[in-house]
């Protein structure tokens, strides 16, 4: 029987101490299961340093700047909220020789016929029913659904709570604020941010900013 992988969190703010969460709960999923650990984080890596009291207080280790994952033996995941920041980082760790993990927090749901990225993370509590595909680096946060026949492309991030009914097409990049609803059919276009709470009832173009119920642009 394996051991863990040794895995790298890019990223060392509140989103990569809640992607920590993740990997400890599927180590703890896997060893109730009677099986090992798919992972254990050995540190974290960023430009700037982080609030290094937060970090000790989660027992994780600051490894300094991203190129610290060139030295290591280990896959990584890009725990960074915003689209294009996440983009511009796997453009860098490509040059380095590390692979893109997959999280799925053990209270996450995923149907039949779910296809996930490399570098995909699937937060507690996250839904996803079937015939869905998400491409690489995407991020379903806290609670956030994503229903039948979705579509999602590389490196959006789908926040808290959003709700992506059944046939929607969300775009490269694209940035869905907390609770924001796309209704069924509908795209959100690449590079396109769909604000807090707002409702797309019609295809939002790319690199746009729609808020509102329903969303406006």
């Amino acid at each position: 029987m394996t051991g863990p992988r040794a895995l790298v969190v890019v990223g060392a703010g509140g989103h990569g101490r809640e992607v920590l969460d993740i990997v400890e709960a599927m180590a703890v999923a896997a060893r109730a299961a009677g099986r090992p650990a798919p992972y254990e984080a050995v540190g974290m890596v960023a430009d700037a340093e982080p609030d290094l009291e937060l970090l000790a207080r989660r027992g994780a280790r600051f490894l300094g700047p991203l190129e610290a994952l060139g030295d290591l033996d280990a896959d990584h995941v890009l725990a960074v909220g915003d689209p294009v920041g996440r983009r511009r980082l796997e453009e860098r760790v490509a040059a380095l020789d590390s692979r893109p993990a997959v999280l799925v927090h053990p209270s996450a749901t995923l149907g039949a016929d779910v296809e996930l990225g490399p570098g995909v993370v699937v937060a507690a509590g996250a839904r996803i029913t079937t015939n869905v595909r998400l491409g690489r680096h995407v991020q379903v946060n806290v609670g956030a659904v994503v229903s039948h026949d979705a579509r999602v492309g590389d490196h959006a991030t789908l926040s808290p709570g959003v709700l992506l009914n059944g046939a929607v097409t969300i775009g490269v990049g694209a940035f869905l604020g907390t609770g924001a609803i796309v209704t069924p059919g509908c795209a959100v276009g690449d590079g396109a941010v769909v604000g807090a709470g707002a409702v797309v009832v019609r295809d939002v173009p790319a690199g746009v900013t729609a808020v509102g119920v329903p969303a406006r642009w």
